[in-house]
């Protein structure tokens, strides 16, 4: 799929949304992927995972680890379409946490797919668990990379969509959005 064809499969479930955000980092946009309407529909998440899957099919890795809540469909899909292990990492007292008997086996290859990515800390704190526990992280894999290519994670990382969206600081935001209220429609 070319990034076009993914960003008309985004304005055809209405998940491009337009207006005033709050990120999970805390910092503001005027667009917001919410990836969960578009992934409702079964043969969207099949067709998205098949085009991810083949960007990262010689990552030669093993196991396939999602952030919950949002890289949770993804990670499956991308596990199962390249016929992988999938564990995900989920939110323990604020933070994100190994759980469920999930075990790595030491040099472990892992790829790490998330939805969207705009500065990287749910990614990184993942590559922290898996370094932690043993594996060795073999890339990332995203649908939305927020960023263009400028979040740098170390490892091959890997998108369907790579553009440059404007984010803002809470306290230094343009006119227009001064005035909007904001909404925060991604998990908390």
């Amino acid at each position: 799929m070319t990034q076009d064809q993914v960003l008309q499969v985004f304005r055809d479930t209405g998940a491009l949304l337009e207006g005033h955000f709050i990120l999970r980092s805390g910092r503001h946009s005027r667009q917001f992927f919410q990836c969960a309407l578009a992934l409702q529909q079964m043969p969207i998440v099949e067709r998205l995972g098949a085009a991810l899957a083949a960007k990262v099919r010689d990552l030669g890795a093993a196991t396939v680890i999602s952030p919950a809540m949002g890289g949770l469909v993804m990670g499956q899909e991308v596990a199962r379409q390249l016929g992988l292990r999938f564990i995900f990492v989920e939110k323990e007292e604020g933070k994100l946490v190994l759980r469920r008997g999930f075990k790595l086996a030491p040099g472990e290859k892992i790829l790490i797919v998330e939805d969207v990515v705009t500065m990287g800390g749910r990614v990184r704190e993942t590559m922290d668990i898996v370094r932690a526990n043993g594996g060795i992280v073999a890339g990332v894999a995203m649908v939305v990379d927020r960023s263009n290519g400028a979040t740098q994670l170390g490892v091959p990382t890997l998108s369907l969509i790579a553009l440059q969206v404007e984010t803002f600081d809470p306290a230094q935001l343009p006119p227009d959005l001064a005035k909007t209220p904001a909404v925060k429609p991604g998990s908390k």
